[in-house]
């Protein structure tokens, strides 16, 4: 079998990064449509449950200000919450890696140790455990990630862009969050209430599929689990609403 090239390994890392990254962000739109379908809902199952005079009189207007109020609000809280989130990440990666660092050199043979006993928990031998050791301490950049992901247990955020991420999570929200309230928006004749259930049923099965996406779980289990979890919330808002008649 002939050498691979530089090059061609080079595409290989590419492809298999790109991979992740959309991964990475398809976590990011499973979470925050999650949050969307579910607050906004419970804005509306809460009036319809509330069903007061004032609500009777003016529902659908009522429904879209708190509606569309709630979702931008919780948009903007949680995808501005996902960016700091990140920048926190990073800073303490990057605290944490300094001080590995700062060990390896002022330290060497007590890292060595903690290496080696590291890689025979791994499954390594002792002879084998010393020799990786041993090529790991001529670099010292590389030794540190290494502790930090085995001895500290803490991923890396180095490649995790903070403002993409953060516009996933808002974008996903507006969108997802946005389908309770099709039915009030159109005036669709009927009863608008129990159409918006329809409606976001249907979301979070579609949540479910993208959430089998991510996981690699069962279908049937990750569109199951996301319908009942919803659904219980749902129910909840509707009676904290049926108890303001």
């Amino acid at each position: 079998m002939e050498n691979i090239t530089e090059q061609e390994f080079q595409k290989h890392i590419e492809r298999e990064h790109s991979k992740l990254s959309i991964s990475g962000y398809l976590k990011e739109i499973v979470y925050g449509g999650s949050d969307g379908i579910v607050t906004t809902f419970a804005v509306v199952a809460g009036f319809t449950g509330a069903q007061s005079q004032a609500i009777d009189q003016y529902p659908v207007i009522i429904v879209l200000i708190f509606g569309f109020a709630n979702l931008t609000a919780d948009a903007f809280s949680m995808g501005l919450g996902n960016v700091l989130s990140i920048f926190a990440d990073k800073d303490v990666y990057k605290t944490e890696r300094d001080k590995e660092l700062y060990e390896i050199k002022n330290n060497p043979e007590f890292e060595k140790k903690e290496t080696i006993y590291i890689l025979k928990k791994k499954g390594f031998t002792e002879d084998q455990a010393k020799k990786i050791t041993e090529l790991y301490s001529k670099n010292e950049d590389y030794w540190a990630e290494f502790m930090m992901r085995f001895e500290l247990e803490i991923p890396t955020p180095e490649h995790e862009n903070p403002l993409f991420t953060g516009f996933a999570t808002f974008s996903s929200f507006v969108v997802f969050g946005f389908i309770p309230l099709i039915p009030y928006i159109l005036a669709i004749n009927g009863d608008k209430f129990l159409i918006s259930v329809m409606f976001t049923f249907i979301a979070l099965v579609l949540l479910g599929v993208l959430r089998w996406k991510v996981t690699t779980q069962t279908l049937w289990r990750t569109i199951s689990e996301t319908v009942v979890l919803g659904g219980i919330a749902a129910i909840i808002a509707y009676f904290v609403g049926s108890l303001f008649r």
